[in-house]
């Protein structure tokens, strides 16, 4: 069964790659920034965390579900991830600069942590889970979620509330939109010598936070409450959860064996 990744992040690559899965990656080219303004604009107000990686992981899976892939349909699972951390109320995305990176660093070892979100969104697109209409193949509805999900609290599959270090999941159809957080505590001794020579490795620039668990920055990371893997940007256990209960789909289907 194939599993059709609308990233080109190595690091979610590398997840899902340890566990045995071999996503196919195709960029989906999203104005994340554009799309987060419409939302804002639709709603008269900021995004929560939650809401800001929802809505971007469902524009991303959304933007390759059904268009072609190298020439052919998507035959699959399509995932689309976002993140973003958050530091007293403030949400950080890619600092892309590095004094706005250097800045956030102060300002996250000022806070001592933050809570880094995660939003996921599953599409269902198997071709034998698809019925005739009018107009050709459309996706059918999937079978029933193995158990009960919670409703969302926001229109569009948005997931508007999450305690920090928790997780919600909605189910819709052919779409299972879900957020996962985890709270991180960084050291309380970093320096500003250490801050500029990480920011000087360009490691930061294009990460949600401005830090990398999975590289130099975890080091100066002491606690994480949450999923591991979520701080990376996939949350391996809501995935798993996401496939089982919104379409009957065990984790081991998708090993490439």
């Amino acid at each position: 069964m194939r599993l059709y990744l609308a990233s080109t992040s190595p690091a979610r690559r590398a997840l899902l790659a340890q566990t045995g899965i071999e996503p196919v990656l195709v960029a989906p080219g999203v104005d994340e920034d554009a799309a987060a303004d419409a939302a804002r604009q639709t709603l008269g107000r900021e995004l929560t965390g939650p809401e800001l990686v929802s809505l971007l992981a469902v524009a991303k899976a959304s933007a390759v579900a059904d268009g072609p892939v190298d020439g052919l349909p998507v035959d699959g699972f399509v995932f689309g991830g976002d993140s973003a951390f958050e530091v007293d109320g403030r949400l950080y995305g890619k600092p892309h600069d590095p004094e706005v990176a250097r800045e956030r660093w102060r300002q996250m070892l000022a806070a001592g942590g933050g809570t880094l979100w995660s939003g996921h969104c599953v599409l269902d697109r198997r071709h034998d889970a698809t019925t005739m209409g009018p107009g050709g193949a459309v996706p059918a509805r999937t079978v029933p979620p193995v158990r009960p999900l919670p409703p969302s609290t926001a229109g569009d599959g948005l997931i508007t509330e999450v305690a920090p270090g928790g997780s919600a999941m909605v189910a819709d159809g052919d779409r299972v939109v879900a957020v996962d957080s985890a709270v991180l505590t960084f050291a309380d001794d970093v320096s500003a010598a250490e801050i500029d020579a990480y920011v000087a490795t360009g490691e930061p620039l294009e990460v949600a936070g401005a830090f990398t668990i999975d590289g130099r920055a975890a080091a100066y990371i002491t606690r994480i409450d949450g999923a591991p893997s979520a701080v990376v940007g996939l949350s391996l256990p809501v995935l798993r959860s996401m496939l089982l209960r919104g379409f009957g789909v065990a984790w081991h289907d998708l090993w490439a064996l």
